[in-house]
């Protein structure tokens, strides 16, 4: 029996000539992440290990992000302790002030991580990198410290869903839009542990930005990561961004998966996910029936933070107002796209319309800063989650969505289709 993408690629760094479903195997990292949060955490257990230095200086990184710019003490006191140790161990991928990024724009933007590797993240979300035909895959933190110890973690083989994408689709359906229609199909378990791995010629109209941000919420599905295979685009970004080796594993014909998933991208509308998981879905159509009056819009995370997103935000904010009762807050992924935003004047169109820029951090996304809600109060967002107190408190309510429903409802003051904002309708 083949094997799919991602079990070809842990056999490579396992040194194994073939894996299976449920097998057991050591294998060798290309890449250790921790953020503020999780490195605080991993260092003790790093100690214990024996340890006085990293495995690789260049292939731990160390992303200072969550509650980044410092939102309290407690915040500071986290960020020091991984500061600290990033310097005694000098870390050469550190990221703090002045040069963070929410991580997971962060790290493709920089060429850390490229197809082919084996990556690991002391964070839910390491999954993002399988959009550039990686495994990638969220750890904790004991995880995390033996990883920079040893460049070496154990891997129980996932099983596999092949989710085939057919048709183009529609002006305002973006990755966004697809992965939460796949998460109300199959559910917040429907991968669990299992790989979600992405084929068809639907792909081919699906923008890196997109690819990354259905990669990134494949653990709202439960999967262990979620895989695109390496095309002409996946090559053009990674030559764009990484001096790595660009490797390429490409899943057998006989490939097993537990089941297959067809998809025909040209019939799907924008999605909206309502209250308090990410399966909760409905479509643009059906939420506007309901007429969700919202207080605040978040446009940013490691999900939706990336250039297209603020594009697609200042191109329906642009020469309208916010709704007055709406916070609308918009949030780069990275510094660098915060200075093209300047530069291609989406921060002026943005700011004009009503809303605030802010430095790139997760912030709001779990509720640690610069957008809290408060009782009662809702807020579209296009961040990952919407579990109960999410962003605030436990009586709030988190409507997750594309940048593009986020913008247009910012203006109307309820949820609604961009398609009706974006020609000026307010």
């Amino acid at each position: 029996m083949g094997m799919t993408m991602t079990q070809k690629i842990l056999a490579a760094h396992a040194g194994l000539d073939h894996v299976e479903a449920g097998q057991l195997i050591q294998a060798k990292l290309d890449v250790v992440l921790g953020n503020d949060i999780t490195t605080a955490v991993a260092i003790p257990e790093f100690y214990k290990t024996g340890a006085k230095e990293v495995f690789d200086k260049d292939k731990v990184v160390i992303v200072l992000d969550h509650f980044t710019p410092n939102k309290d003490i407690k915040a500071a006191e986290q960020c020091k302790k991984s500061r600290t140790f990033a310097w005694e161990k000098q870390i050469k991928h550190f990221y703090d002030v002045g040069t963070m990024g929410i991580e997971h724009a962060l790290l493709p933007e920089q060429g850390i991580v490229a197809p082919g590797e084996v990556i690991i993240g002391a964070d839910s979300h390491t999954c993002t990198y399988g959009a550039l035909g990686a495994f990638s895959t969220g750890v904790g933190s004991t995880d995390m410290a033996i990883g920079m110890a040893t460049g070496e973690t154990w891997f129980k083989v996932p099983s596999a869903i092949r989710f085939v994408l057919t048709g183009k689709p529609a002006k305002w359906v973006t990755g966004k839009d697809i992965i939460l229609h796949i998460i109300g199909k199959i559910g917040v378990d429907g991968a669990r542990y299992r790989s979600m791995e992405f084929t068809g010629d639907g792909i081919q109209y699906l923008t890196m930005d997109s690819r990354l941000a259905m990669a990134n919420m494949a653990i709202e599905a439960g999967a262990k990561n979620g895989i695109f295979p390496v095309d002409d685009i996946t090559i053009a970004y990674a030559k764009a961004h990484t001096k790595k080796e660009i490797r390429i594993f490409e899943a057998d014909e006989d490939a097993e998966y537990d089941e297959t998933i067809t998809i025909d991208l040209s019939t799907l509308r924008p999605t909206v996910s309502y209250p308090h998981l990410p399966e909760n879905t409905k479509t643009i159509d059906e939420a506007e029936k309901d007429h969700v009056v919202i207080d605040q819009a978040v446009i940013g995370s490691c999900t939706n933070g990336r250039l297209e997103d603020m594009k697609v935000t200042a191109d329906i904010l642009r020469g309208k107002k916010v709704n007055p009762h709406v916070r609308t807050i918009v949030i780069p992924g990275t510094q660098q796209i915060y200075l093209d935003s300047v530069r291609l004047g989406y921060v002026e169109d943005i700011i004009k319309a009503g809303a605030i820029f802010s430095t790139p951090t997760c912030g709001p996304c779990l509720g640690g800063h610069m957008g809290i809600l408060a009782a009662g109060e809702k807020a579209i967002s296009t961040t990952n989650r919407n579990f109960v107190g999410r962003m605030g408190h436990v009586t709030s309510e988190v409507y997750l969505a594309s940048p593009a429903v986020a913008a247009a409802s910012a203006l109307a003051g309820y949820i609604v289709d961009p398609e009706k904002m974006a020609g000026g309708e307010q």
